[in-house]
């Protein structure tokens, strides 16, 4: 059984719904979680800088001596995942399209996404998805306009839902997908509103079936705690006023304590 932590970072704070769902289905782990939210939102930024925020966050990372890498961010597993692959084989590094795509390949009828724009581009989840199920049918539309909204507490209300719309409604009503995946860690903010908006589509929460993969991994490597490992540290490269209020409401969302020991600027 191994006590070190788990490393998980993302583009901003979105990555924290990868997190709860974790550690409601292992409670004795122990996460180090690092958000870029200096530097948000990657979703519309070159792969090459993404690839180098990356590569520097993992770095630190890897400093406290975590066990895992896990990406929650949608932008960057698709970029960059077999570049850290590469760059850490001592330890395993998991993105969260894969476990999402095998999934979603097993799934009836057509199934849409929505991400940034670099997610949607790299076309990662329709590659990830063909190679389970190649006549599995996948629509998808980028919708950068919903993490800056998110990050600014423009959830609630009816800029929110104009936005959605405005996204979604015409991909919709001509495509007429199934099921809907969120292709991107902050979207679970805003399933409420989807599922209002949309109550005929199933979403798939990616964050909650990575958790399952998670578990599965480290069982298979022996790497599981078998008794609490400590504290969760976790870290921002910019600490504002609506990245407090973001942590608030996915502790709130999540009705789990994510038991935060610091938030420290690190870079």
């Amino acid at each position: 059984m191994d006590k070190r932590p788990i490393g998980f970072f993302d583009s901003g704070l979105g990555g924290l719904t990868c997190v709860s769902p974790l550690l409601k289905l292992l409670p004795n782990e122990r996460v180090i979680y690092f958000g870029d939210t200096a530097r948000t939102p990657y979703g519309s930024k070159s792969p090459e800088t993404i690839r180098a925020f990356a590569a520097e966050i993992s770095d630190f990372l890897l400093s406290q001596d975590v066990k895992m890498l896990v990406i929650a961010c949608n932008t960057v597993s698709a970029v960059c995942l077999e570049d850290l692959r590469a760059r850490y084989p001592q330890i395993p590094v998991l993105g969260i399209i894969g476990p999402a795509a095998e999934k979603v390949a097993r799934m009836p009828g057509r199934s849409g996404i929505i991400g940034t724009k670099v997610t949607i581009l790299s076309r990662a989840y329709e590659k990830a998805i063909a190679a389970c199920e190649p006549k599995k049918e996948i629509v998808s539309t980028a919708c950068p306009a919903l993490v800056p909204l998110i990050e600014e507490g423009i959830i609630e209300n009816e800029i929110m839902d104009l936005t959605l719309r405005y996204y979604l409604d015409h991909f919709l009503q001509y495509h007429r997908p199934s099921s809907l995946v969120l292709g991107c860690t902050h979207y679970p903010l805003i399933r409420a509103n989807l599922q209002r908006l949309y109550p005929d589509l199933e979403i798939v929460d990616p964050a909650e079936i990575l958790a399952a993969r998670i578990a599965a991994l480290l069982e298979e490597r022996g790497l599981l705690a078998d008794q609490p490992a400590g504290e969760n540290t976790f870290y921002a490269s910019d600490l504002s006023e609506n990245f407090v209020n973001m942590i608030r409401r996915i502790s709130e969302m999540s009705q789990f304590q994510l038991g935060f020991k610091s938030f420290d600027k690190e870079k």
